[in-house]
């Protein structure tokens, strides 16, 4: 080591390596979601924050022999490397697991990852080069957003409505875009029951988003976590169904089983798949034998899409608990009303910061994601994310109570300050936690 390069490293007390990391390290942060967990792990504190699905109404006893019979059958596959693929029999499952989006595709299009989270970064990770545009919805997933940050992407946001992403918009993003002189790589959606927002887009604009799309060589990264999860029927035509070779599809058997298995899955054109095999294979050689297998004994021998619909029903009643509470405590704010997923997007009454008020949110044992977490540039302060996927309905309705207190006090603030940011402190502000005895 040279004395200079000792020297440099010396200066950084918290830190000898900071000079040392490659420029995109600097672009990893800790999302707004994970700093909560601290907080909202607490059994006194009544989450609407986090969007873990209930997996205590799957049929654990049966899973759990299943599970057994398979280590004793085939634990010597089970617990071995497989290819970067992934596992044959899981891949034709999955061809049809997503007909019911629409999408016919072969096996061979599919790839295996570790969690749709990784499908979206090694597609980030072939496709973009800093300074590369992306394009996102207004607001957008907060875990999509730290990859495409990570990876030095100039991400643009695109306007939505309660019928998701605007054409116009888009149309009109592209052109400023190519006016000046950018290079757009992608566009990511997540088309049903938006997170956070919410919202899906509706029947009528998906034809004109592909279309935009292709005239534009824009590829499509189409996120559906939540699609089978629709309170009422199953999801409209996925965008992929109308442009298979333009758009790449990201499933995941988070939601509709457990996220445990940490079990996802692309559906791309062959080139695009051949690209992200070799991707995930430098990464983690192969995706995990014993969770595709367990998967795929699952779909094989339960009646899974029942248990989907099972789901559906139980997500309905929270989601339902979720918005009579905000109509009783909460009726000076706003909201989205979603027909499945996990969560609503509520609108803050005006001058008040929500990020300002998490600390004080917590005091009073209620959390939530302040919608600054789902903006690349920092906006949404005056939105939070609330979801009704985990919590009880009796506790949603306590969790929507507190939130009132809290969103009561925080208009005398505005009413004294012009802000719900006191003088003294910034809406940077750390998250003070009480102590357990307290009330």
């Amino acid at each position: 080591m040279s004395e200079s390069a000792g020297n440099s490293r010396q200066g950084t007390r918290l830190d000898p390596w900071l000079d040392t990391y490659a420029a995109r390290a600097h672009n990893l942060r800790s999302s707004e979601i994970r700093s909560l967990f601290s907080v909202v792990s607490r059994p006194e504190v009544v989450s609407l924050a986090g969007g873990m699905p209930n997996i205590k109404d799957l049929p654990l006893d049966d899973l759990a022999q299943s599970f057994a019979e398979l280590i004793r059958t085939d634990g010597a596959t089970a617990l071995q490397y497989g290819n970067g693929q992934g596992y044959a029999p899981l891949l034709e499952m999955i061809t049809e697991v997503v007909q019911y989006d629409g999408i016919r595709t072969p096996a061979d299009n599919v790839v295996i990852t570790t969690g749709s989270q990784q499908a979206l970064d090694l597609v980030t990770q072939i496709f973009v080069d800093p300074g590369d545009v992306v394009l996102v919805e207004a607001p957008s997933y907060v875990g999509a957003l730290g990859i495409f940050r990570a990876y030095q992407a100039d991400v643009q946001h695109v306007l939505m409505d309660n019928d998701g992403l605007i054409p116009e918009a888009l149309e009109e993003a592209i052109k400023d875009c190519v006016a000046a002189g950018k290079r757009i790589k992608m566009l990511y959606t997540i088309p049903n029951f938006h997170n956070p927002g919410g919202m899906t887009l509706s029947a009528e604009r998906r034809p004109s988003i592909v279309d935009i799309c292709r005239r534009h060589g824009v590829l499509i990264i189409e996120d559906n976590p939540y699609g089978l999860l629709g309170f009422h029927a199953d999801p409209n035509p996925s965008l992929k169904s109308l442009n298979p070779d333009g758009v790449v599809y990201l499933g995941s058997f988070s939601k509709m089983l457990a996220p445990g298995f940490r079990i996802g899955w692309a559906v791309a054109p062959s080139p695009i798949k051949d690209k992200l095999v070799l991707a995930s294979e430098a990464a983690i050689l192969s995706p995990s034998m014993a969770g595709q297998m367990a998967i795929n004994k699952y779909l094989r021998e339960f009646d899974w899409y029942q248990q989907v619909k099972s789901f559906r029903g139980m997500y309905l009643e929270r989601c339902e608990a979720m918005m009579k509470a905000l109509q009783d405590y909460l009726p000076q704010c706003t909201w989205t009303v979603p027909d499945g997923g996990f969560y609503t997007w509520v609108t803050l009454p005006e001058g008040i910061d929500a990020k300002a008020m998490l600390p004080r949110a917590v005091t009073a044992l209620v959390a939530y994601v302040s919608g600054t977490a789902f903006y690349y540039d920092g906006r949404g302060g005056d939105h939070i994310r609330l979801s009704f996927c985990y919590p009880p309905p009796e506790t949603i309705r306590e969790g929507v109570r507190r939130l009132a207190g809290v969103v009561k006090a925080e208009q005398e603030l505005v009413e004294l300050f012009g802000t719900n940011v006191r003088p003294d402190e910034s809406s940077t502000r750390s998250i003070s936690i009480p102590a357990p005895n307290q009330p």
